[in-house]
């Protein structure tokens, strides 16, 4: 509404200064100029003020364009930026996922084997030794492998939100 405004307002100055220059076109001499050197001279003003707001107004289109090409070249920067971060946070997985993987596989046969070996010790007392051992052995490994597997899991917990903190970083940079 206000580019139809200023388009209207523009309309309007050419046609007042249009008007001044037929009103200004008497001139004073000793010799009377002909009708025809009068319309011809206020043609040529008419025409030359109209190439001059021709120009103007596509002066200011080109600056009205470059601005918005400048715009637009920081926005596509901006966007590009920003789904670089986007990509990354996609990517964010557990970096240790295979080792916890395989560690929590290993608990769980390690306690399938616990079970049968503690019913085997009760059932059998002339091997309840040799089960006794393996018994405490198999429990000693999963206490390692307990012990392995929070130290694995506070790593992977520390590096994930120290990688989400420099994201976090990343995007209050843009803004």
């Amino acid at each position: 509404m206000a580019s139809m405004a200023t388009s209207k307002q523009i309309w309007e100055q050419q046609q007042s200064q249009m008007q001044r220059v037929k009103n200004s076109g008497v001139i004073v001499t000793n010799e009377t100029p002909t009708r025809d050197d009068k319309e011809e001279e206020i043609a040529k003003s008419a025409l030359s003020l109209f190439r001059a707001k021709e120009e103007e107004i596509e002066r200011k289109k080109m600056e009205v364009r470059d601005k918005v090409e400048t715009h637009m070249g920081r926005v596509e920067e901006a966007t590009r930026h920003l789904a670089d971060i986007r990509e990354e946070l996609d990517a964010l997985i557990d970096p240790m996922r295979k080792d916890i993987a395989f560690l929590r596989k290993k608990i769980d046969t390690v306690n399938r084997e616990l079970k049968p070996l503690g019913q085997s010790c009760q059932k059998k007392e002339r091997e309840y030794k040799e089960a006794l051992e393996a018994f405490n052995d198999k429990n000693k490994e999963k206490t390692q492998l307990d012990g392995k597997l929070m130290e694995l899991v506070s790593e992977s917990e520390r590096l994930r939100m120290k990688k989400l903190e420099e994201l976090s970083k990343s995007i209050e940079t843009l803004g």
